[in-house]
């Protein structure tokens, strides 16, 4: 058995998985309905390393346009009035973005994120004095927190940026020599009476190993970008999911008034793109320690004991991945396994079981006389879309098939007010599924090629193309306008790093912090 440690000792930051593990590569091949938000049984169990959503863009904040910026979401549905303890960070776990630039699914380069929680005071919090006891206070904060002022927090959350070279497990580890700073979560007007100042302190111009120019790093509380009719899609999907049948509206966006923890990595694009032809390949994971034992005698510093190598028990890249096209089986094995493996479960991808189920649910709605599910079985439009990239937008030089996110870097960002939700599906090459911007529409669009509208003629530099994997009749309602009714576009979200709002305050009066 491996030997226990308290929790504050930190294991060897090697991931090894233990035995062989499952790959599963339906991951973004036909849609899900809910990014990942809860995705998989075990991960319910553990939110604080739940990865929800993953973008990966060619800056497009002006001025910044050298750079690619990731920003990988975890703890999904976070309510604003979540107190008192709010979203805090694992300290036990490690936060990874991967990136492969050589074509071959294996990381080449590793961001990782180690967190660390502690009381000041000596351990002991705020403190007040009752009588003749002195004796620390229930919460985390004792009065309002501003840019210039964090004497009244109680617990300082810090984290560690690490820059991995070649495999994750055995590569070049370079420890950047700073201590970063998460802010508090935004518990609300009179505590945080301007917490956008507040916050802005903590985005870091950062220089990482091997990149001339200085990027830039936030980790902290955003608002949820990732727009879903979520409690009626699982009912059943009770509604038809036309446009014209249902309202596109906010009010259908069940997530919009919930935030999320953000990991917001600026790089500049030379830094990242090695050798290949400029089309890199990402994921994000989170891994925790393989032995854990709660302890009897529980402290602050120690709440549990902890041991053995690191495992993977998430894995995010393309959105809409494991919620519903995986079986419930073997979710947690999909979080566990590696994109190098994917190729072992292809059948995911060119037999999908997604557009089956519209068909059993909706063929009698759409008034069709047929099965409306595409019939171009292997579904080789899907294999391009999310495990090769398409030739001449994001396929790079060498092809894995597996399930990554594939950004070509040689194309040019297009400014917020002129991109489309739809991304390339709308004739903007800057968008998904070359990479996700947090305003393309990735539910509709998944929804459209899940059905077959890359059967169909799309606009390819202004020109309707067909792509050639398969034609109109393969796909009966593939030119069919999909949607859950809940819109997401580029000027929802900010137009500068780390470009998804300022999170929604667990109590909206008092605003100004007056009283």
């Amino acid at each position: 058995m491996p030997k226990l440690m308290k929790s504050n000792s930190k294991p060897l930051r090697n991931l090894l998985l233990a035995g062989s593990v499952m790959a599963v590569v339906g991951a973004g091949v036909a849609p899900s309905w809910a990014s990942s938000h809860r995705e998989a049984p075990a991960i319910t169990e553990t939110p604080k390393v739940d990865g929800t959503d993953f973008y990966m863009f060619r800056s497009y904040e002006p001025g910044r346009e050298g750079f690619v910026t990731f920003i990988a979401n975890y703890q999904p549905l976070q309510a604003p009035y979540g107190g008192p303890n709010y979203f805090t960070m694992d300290p036990d776990a490690i936060y990874e973005i991967h990136i492969d630039n050589d074509g071959d699914a294996v990381e080449d380069i590793t961001y990782s994120f180690d967190f660390d929680n502690s009381l000041v005071n000596d351990g002991q919090g705020i403190t007040l004095d009752i009588g003749d006891k002195t004796l620390p206070i229930p919460l985390r904060y004792a009065g309002p927190v501003t840019a210039g002022d964090s004497s009244n927090l109680a617990e300082n959350e810090t984290y560690e940026l690490t820059v991995v070279t070649g495999d994750r497990k055995s590569g070049t580890r370079t420890t950047l020599d700073q201590t970063f700073v998460k802010p508090l979560d935004n518990v609300g007007n009179k505590t945080l009476p301007d917490y956008e100042a507040y916050a802005d302190q903590y985005m870091y111009d950062v220089t990482l190993p091997g990149c001339s120019t200085a990027g830039r790093v936030f980790v902290g509380q955003r608002a949820e970008a990732f727009a879903v009719n979520l409690g009626e899609v699982f009912d059943l999907v009770n509604l038809v999911p036309l446009e014209g049948s249902i309202e596109q509206s906010e009010e259908n966006n069940e997530l919009a008034d919930s935030n999320v923890t953000s990991f917001a990595l600026e790089v500049p694009i030379d830094c990242v793109t090695g050798n290949g032809n400029g089309v890199i390949g990402a994921w994000t994971t989170a891994s925790v320690p393989q032995a854990t034992l709660q302890d009897p005698t529980p402290t602050y510093e120690n709440p549990e004991l902890h041991g053995g190598a690191f495992v993977q028990v998430s894995r995010l890249s393309a959105p809409l991945v494991n919620e519903i096209v995986i079986g419930l089986p073997i979710k947690d094995l999909f979080n566990a396994s590696e994109p190098k493996d994917d190729a072992q479960a292809a059948d995911f991808v060119t037999n999908p079981t997604f557009p089956a189920l519209i068909d059993i649910l909706f063929r009698d709605a759409l008034g069709a006389d047929g099965n409306i599910a595409p019939s171009n079985i292997p579904r080789t439009d899907l294999v391009a879309a999310f495990l090769t990239g398409f030739e001449g937008v994001n396929q790079q030089a060498t092809v894995t098939p597996s399930e990554m996110m594939r950004l070509n870097t040689n194309i040019a960002p297009t400014p917020q007010a002129a991109q489309s939700n739809l991304g390339v599906a709308g004739d903007d090459l800057a968008g998904f599924p070359n990479g996700r911007r947090p305003g393309d529409d990735v539910v509709d669009i998944e929804l459209r090629v899940a059905m077959g509208a890359l059967c169909y003629e799309i606009p390819v530099n202004g020109t309707p193309t067909n792509l050639g994997f398969c034609e109109p009749e393969d796909a009966p309602v593939g030119d069919q306008p999909f949607t859950d009714g809940a819109p997401i576009s580029a000027t929802d979200v900010q137009n500068e790093f780390p470009y998804l709002n300022t999170p929604y305050p667990g109590s909206p009066n008092n605003a100004g912090g007056e009283g």
